[in-house]
């Protein structure tokens, strides 16, 4: 049996963001998902979510979820037996970044958390669908359940990050880089930069989604986690 599969969802998402492969792959495989809103520094939540995790498991996120990912994968990469990167970076906010998001926090702790994530991810990152609008209100309903507190939580978190290129570099286990071929927050070009940090990396380009390839896209995502997790591992 395939190890245990655990998603990390991204700024303001809950188990939601990934509820079509949690249907269509808990047939198989054990799946959890597990939250991104333990501290203030990617470092603590991190920490924080170890306590939780299997002993060894495959490991998925999305944005915020992959970067918590890559610093689980430098923390206990022998507890993480594959990596899948989705829509994510690997590097650290600049400070001009870093300032720019402090007015989102005052906006979201004066009555306009609704405005602040939608200022993070807007309408234009996702692919032009039938289901987009359906997808931005379950966006607002995710965000609106964890609250402000957990946006300003969030939002340090990606202030304060590290950079992960050097652990990236050292990587040896299976490694999947996934993004829709419409996200605007993380386009294909960048993505094809992390890919190209990773020794043996995979690089898949959804092209019918944007940012949000699990609900955009979920049969093509499911399929790809499928082939990612039936990858040999690879020898230490």
């Amino acid at each position: 049996m395939a190890e245990p599969l655990v998603l990390l969802p991204d700024l303001m998402c809950d188990a939601r963001l990934y509820g079509p492969q949690i249907a269509d792959l808990s047939r198989e495989m054990a799946v959890m998902v597990a939250p991104v809103t333990g501290g203030e520094r990617v470092e603590e939540v991190a920490s924080g979510l170890l306590d939780l995790m299997p002993r060894r498991f495959a490991l998925a996120g999305l944005g915020l979820g992959g970067i918590v990912a890559m610093e689980l994968q430098r923390r206990a990469p022998d507890r993480v037996s594959r990596l899948m990167l989705m829509s994510t970076t690997p590097l650290p906010e600049t400070p001009q970044q870093a300032a720019e998001r402090d007015p989102l926090i005052i906006k979201a702790r004066a009555g306009r958390l609704d405005a602040a994530v939608r200022a993070m991810m807007p309408g234009d990152s996702l692919a032009p669908g039938p289901f987009k609008m359906e997808i931005l209100a379950m966006l607002d309903e995710m965000a609106a359940g964890l609250g402000v507190e957990a946006f300003v939580r969030q939002v340090r978190i990606l202030q304060r990050r590290r950079d992960q290129q050097g652990a990236l570099r050292r990587m040896r286990v299976p490694v999947t880089v996934l993004c829709g071929a419409h996200d605007q927050l993380f386009p294909v070009k960048r993505q094809a930069f992390l890919a190209e940090l990773i020794p043996g990396a995979r690089l898949e380009v959804i092209e019918e989604a944007g940012h949000l390839p699990p609900l955009e896209a979920p049969d093509a995502v499911s399929a790809a986690i499928r082939a990612w997790m039936k990858e040999p591992l690879l020898l230490r």
